[in-house]
């Protein structure tokens, strides 16, 4: 069929991927620990929950390996009025899901007369991963967005589609544990939007100066019930 023919062909494209890093990097070295499929490109996200407020910021580096290529890459997206997603991993499948979501949520508003609140775009995300798990989309999604009495819902998800639902933050990307340390330190419940920003600003700055792949400037989404606000941050550029 179609699909498997498109999926050994994903999966042959793929493994040369792996094998021209190998021979690059000899088994070993540190070079070859970084140049797994999944910090091919380099990405970082973390999302935040506020009091009636969520809020998702990445960086803007766009890289193949440690080589960077542009930093004006856009990692989040805008699904409808009260859902984002981040996505990590390797570049040309996030522009891949990033179609598939926007088509699927697309059909839903068609189907039902009305958006897809967090919770329902969440579990489409996982299942539409599933459906690919022997030829997998090596991305990591994180969905944030408000529920319908302005609840924040947060929800990260491996490649295979399994999720992981918090109240507080959710980080993803090749520096999760700088990050995830510097959101455990700052984070404070029930913060504002001007709080929300300011602490997630920091912990995405301060996270990516540890980590080689990602970096070079962030951007940063809130999310109101009064709408979505976006500001762009200058980070360090070496």
């Amino acid at each position: 069929s179609q699909h498997s023919r498109a999926d050994s062909l994903r999966l042959a494209s793929l493994s040369l991927l792996a094998s021209a890093a190998e021979a690059a990097c000899p088994c070993g070295t540190t070079a070859a620990k970084m140049s797994g499929i999944m910090e091919y490109n380099g990405a970082a996200v973390i999302a935040m929950a506020g009091k009636d407020c969520v809020a998702i910021a990445s960086d803007k580096r766009y890289g193949i390996r440690n080589q960077t290529m542009g930093c004006q890459m856009k990692k989040v997206f805008q699904m409808n009025d009260k859902v984002l997603v981040g996505l990590t991993g390797l570049a040309t499948d996030q522009q891949t899901l990033e179609q598939k979501f926007r088509f699927r949520s697309n059909m839903y508003r068609l189907r039902e007369e009305r958006d897809m609140n967090p919770k329902a775009f969440a579990n489409m995300v996982s299942s539409l991963l599933y459906e690919s798990r022997f030829g997998p989309y090596f991305c990591e999604p994180v969905v944030a967005g408000l529920l319908d009495d302005n609840t924040p819902f947060l929800s990260g998800m491996d490649l295979l589609g399994a999720q992981v639902i918090t109240d507080d933050f959710m980080v993803a990307g090749d520096c999760t544990e700088a990050l995830y340390g510097l959101c455990e330190t700052l984070y404070t419940p029930q913060m504002g939007p001007d709080a929300l920003f300011e602490t997630l600003a920091q912990c995405l700055l301060s996270g990516v100066d540890r980590d080689c792949l990602a970096g070079w400037g962030g951007v940063v989404h809130i999310l109101t019930p009064e709408g979505l606000t976006t500001k762009h941050l200058k980070g360090r550029m070496d």
